[in-house]
């Protein structure tokens, strides 16, 4: 596609919930109205956390049925209206790349390390590279459709931010030694982060068994 639709916040809040229940909760998937508005208003995995009513979903579904990302769905055995995203048709998305656009659209910008732990509902990432070269291919896209955002400072990873919303201030063109760089660098850390886990669960066995062994003197 030539051109990217710019969406508002609420369309990308209605856009995204579809998404995500598509994938989900498949058997109560295409959703009414009323499950859709409960679904832009959950308290987990949304940032930042909205109070939508009817009215305001229902304007935004008409104005992604015009830029063709969203609509009623078709043959649905039942009285109630049911909705559908159609974002595959337009982007033509692998899941991985659908996985990482969701979470981006309903959490806003993200680090590797935390797209990879919050798509794990939607997509599996057996590797913090496979979720770069995801971030890399959605970048290469004419238009691009995501941007890598500077480092915020004393933070280890840069974060990435889907552009269906319009630019992001802050694009910092990433060149491709850079890029590999940062994937070894967020492997390091959660290899680490993974070290130190198992650490602290060998110290709290020792003081358990040192316990124990005491008790037995007592």
């Amino acid at each position: 596609m030539s051109t990217v639709p710019v969406l508002s916040e609420l369309e990308c809040r209605v856009l995204g919930a579809l998404i995500e229940k598509d994938i989900t909760t498949p058997d109560y998937y295409p959703l009414s109205l009323n499950a859709l508005v409960n679904a832009c208003n959950q308290k987990n995995n949304r940032d930042p956390v909205m109070s939508l009513d009817e009215n305001a979903v229902r304007d935004a579904l008409h104005s992604l049925q015009e830029k063709r990302l969203a609509g009623p769905a078709g043959g649905a055995d039942s009285r109630v209206t049911k909705y559908e995203h159609r974002i595959q048709e337009v982007f033509n998305f692998t899941r991985a790349e659908t996985a990482i656009m969701d979470v981006l659209l309903l959490r806003g910008p993200q680090t590797p390390g935390e797209l990879r732990g919050r798509t794990e509902r939607m997509y599996r990432f057996e590797e913090l590279s496979d979720v770069q070269s995801t971030l890399q291919r959605l970048m290469q896209r004419e238009p691009p459709l995501v941007k890598m955002l500077p480092r915020q400072p004393g933070t280890k990873e840069s974060r990435y931010a889907h552009l269906l919303a319009g630019d992001v201030e802050g694009y910092i063109a990433p060149p491709e030694s850079a890029s590999t760089n940062a994937v070894e660098d967020d492997e390091r850390v959660v290899r680490l982060e993974t070290e130190v886990a198992e650490l602290r669960r060998e110290v709290a066995d020792l003081k358990q068994q040192m316990e124990s062994f005491r008790k037995q003197f007592e």
